[in-house]
């Protein structure tokens, strides 16, 4: 009888021992799916809005504010710049995106483009401008107001505080 009952006990430790063994099994993730996970690349693309208030005559000035979003987050933007070959008064609010973002620290710098034209009100403005980290802002948006610009134009953006 006692051996029987060895027996038994065995068995149902046996038992246990392979559920349980299952359990945690199932719950990990395997070797080869937390290697995808973390081979996964995080995004780096961000959505941009900018409100820029500019003016001038002959050399124009304009600064503003905005957001970043990326990754889920919200960052205050201030926007600021000087543009050649500026004349008339508009404000623009500008979307799109940011991209080849690696921090939301990257935006910061100076942007630049070359371009010539001229905007009435109610008038649209497109932009593709790059700065010195890498970072591409494709922007569009439409502007109020009367200005004409014939020449370069820089923007510098910062992370506000």
């Amino acid at each position: 009888m006692q051996l029987a009952s060895f027996i038994r006990a065995m068995k149902f430790a046996a038992a246990a021992m392979s559920a349980a063994t299952l359990l945690i099994g199932a719950a990990t993730p395997s070797h080869a799916q937390a290697k995808a996970k973390a081979a996964a690349p995080e995004s780096t693309t961000g959505t941009v809005r900018l409100h820029i208030v500019k003016a001038g005559f002959i050399v124009g000035v304009g600064g503003g504010s905005g957001t970043l979003n990326f990754r889920g987050h919200n960052y205050p933007l201030s926007v600021s710049g000087v543009g050649i070959g500026s004349l008339g008064v508009a404000a623009v609010d500008l979307r799109g995106t940011a991209s080849n973002l690696t921090s939301p620290a990257a935006i910061a710098g100076s942007f630049g483009g070359a371009g010539a034209g001229g905007t009435f009100v109610g008038g649209g403005q497109v932009a593709t401008l790059q700065n010195g980290n890498g970072v591409v802002l494709q922007l569009s948006g439409a502007q109020a107001g009367f200005q004409i610009s014939l020449g370069l134009a820089g923007m510098n953006i910062a992370l506000a505080r």
